[in-house]
């Protein structure tokens, strides 16, 4: 099978991540979809988020009406740090005999070389599936240099520009501006009942 690994904080899962899900679904033939929802991401150390239960719940609900996604627990059933590396690992371990392509950003591929072990995780994955956007500053020979074979793996996914980030939700529901239509219905009735992301 052909699986695509996209991992996150979801906090909260919108309907940009349920957009560029479903292409990367559709552009890269993938058969499963995996949401990796990371507990405590390294690169947020210090910011405010939603404990794992709540967005754990907000997520699972985001992924109820499409039966090629499917939430997996690999971070969640391990310690933390939670390093992409150590993921894909364990996953390659679960699957070996499937093609596991990664899902990133244009900006996670721009800070690649920064990450930890960026080799060995390129190593690690199939393919990397990138959804590029106009304002990505990416520069492939650079990368090549850095991490020799990366480039034959990156497969580029043409998605719709969608100005929706999860920062932006958050600071809207505190401040109390229109949110409704940039979510799911079952998780904006989810953050409306609990009174999520509510200022104090």
């Amino acid at each position: 099978m052909r699986i695509g690994v996209f991992g996150g904080t979801f906090d909260p899962p919108h309907i940009a991540h349920l957009i560029l899900a479903g292409e990367a679904l559709h552009q890269l033939a993938l058969d499963r979809l995996l949401w990796v929802l990371t507990p405590f991401p390294p690169h947020k150390q210090g910011r405010d988020i939603l404990p794992l239960h709540t967005r754990l719940e907000l997520l699972s609900a985001a992924l109820r009406l499409e039966l090629a996604f499917e939430l997996s627990q690999v971070d969640i059933d391990r310690k933390t740090p939670h390093y992409a590396i150590d993921t894909m690992t364990i996953l390659r371990g679960a699957y070996p005999d499937d093609e596991l392509i990664y899902l990133m950003g244009g900006d996670s591929l721009h800070d690649l070389p920064d990450w930890r072990q960026p080799q060995q995780f390129v190593a690690a994955c199939t393919a990397l599936g990138v959804m590029r956007r106009p304002g990505d500053r990416v520069d492939l020979p650079a990368l090549e240099s850095h991490i020799p074979g990366l480039t034959a793996k990156l497969r580029f996914i043409d998605a719709p520009l969608l100005e929706i980030s999860a920062t932006d939700l958050r600071q809207r529901i505190a401040h109390g501006r229109p949110y409704r239509y940039f979510l799911p219905e079952n998780v904006y009735q989810l953050i409306l009942t609990q009174g999520l992301y509510k200022s104090s």
